[in-house]
């Protein structure tokens, strides 16, 4: 912990004082009353040999220097910590479709959809990646980034968490999807850049075609993972029926599991089926193997500033110049 002016060069002003302290007393006015000998005055007060006007200017050379070095802001610093991190870039594209409404999977014991079970997933898997980059795209219909790339996990989380079913219109654009995340990939300078795209369907929207896609993310040697997410087969979507009530109807699962292998595998990804938890975090494993880029991090902790102590004496010294100018040092006109 070391002590810090923010603006040290505001100091300069105290040179300042000295100088105004002359043209002060320069300029003081001549006596009101002159005397042919001090020997009159001798007794009438008890002035010792400083005079009044100096210990009252004194006070006021104290209040400005004490105000001046508020203003440099003094402070305790800290420090700074400066760590190599290494990880790599990451875009998550998750599926907002309204089949992601699917309640195929459970989490602790109770049925849940599949975009609340794809969630939690990440969740954990963000906790894992803490020298990664991060970044979130949601689509459905269409694509938009849900956060950008970013090393501060709590914010991607908390843009996650805020993610819902509807809030896009429906359909599936996996090819948008993906052209999103290599959007915010392709000017970064990461040896080992990754698209990770879940989806529960087939691509039915959108003015890009997956395959392209493909292209262009191999073109930038961007690696795609894909997973399919979704039981096998048979799915229970929940509905509201007329009284109000919560109802499950059996709806057939129809993933595109050979064009999502196609994309991975032109990339050189893979494709997963995520029919459980345990599918999906086989992708960490995977990650790890990458080859990793460093980046260089700083972390700067906090002042604790000081300036409002320096603020509150400057201004109990003047409070003080004027209670004694008007009371025990009070001078005649």
């Amino acid at each position: 912990m070391s002590f810090s002016f923010a603006h040290p060069w505001l100091l300069t002003l105290l040179a300042l004082l000295p100088l105004m302290v002359w043209l002060r007393r320069k300029a003081a006015p001549p006596p009101a009353l002159v005397y042919s000998s001090t020997q009159l005055l001798r007794g009438m007060a008890n002035l010792a040999r400083v005079s009044i006007e100096s210990r009252l200017l004194a006070l006021r050379c104290l209040a400005l220097a004490l105000l001046v070095v508020a203003l440099a802001q003094p402070r305790l610093n800290e420090g700074e910590s400066v760590s190599r991190e290494s990880g790599i870039d990451i875009v998550i594209c998750i599926d907002l479709s309204g089949s992601m409404n699917a309640e195929d999977f459970e989490l602790n014991g109770v049925p849940v959809n599949r975009l609340i079970i794809a969630k939690d997933t990440l969740r954990k898997f963000v906790s894992k990646r803490d020298g990664d980059r991060i970044g979130l795209v949601a689509f459905a219909g269409r694509a938009y980034i849900a956060a950008p790339l970013t090393l501060d996990h709590t914010f991607l989380l908390s843009n996650l968490d805020r993610l819902e079913l509807g809030s896009i219109e429906d359909g599936t654009a996996i090819g948008s999807g993906i052209t999103a995340g290599l959007n915010r990939l392709k000017d970064l300078k990461a040896k080992s850049k990754i698209v990770i795209l879940m989806t529960d369907g087939q691509n039915n929207s959108g003015k890009v075609p997956p395959m392209a896609a493909a292209e262009a993310a191999e073109a930038l040697q961007v690696k795609v993972y894909t997973i399919g997410v979704g039981t096998r087969g048979i799915a229970y979507v929940p509905y509201v029926n007329a009284f109000g009530q919560k109802m499950r109807v059996q709806q057939k699962v129809d993933i595109d599991e050979e064009t999502l292998t196609a994309v991975a595998k032109k990339t050189g990804g893979r494709y997963f089926r995520a029919d459980n938890t345990q599918a999906l975090q086989n992708i960490y494993g995977e990650i790890d193997k990458l080859e990793k880029t460093e980046i260089e991090v700083k972390r700067f902790q906090r002042y604790r500033e000081l300036y409002q102590w320096f603020c509150l004496g400057g201004l109990a010294s003047l409070l003080l110049d004027l209670i004694l100018a008007h009371t025990v040092w009070r001078r005649l006109p």
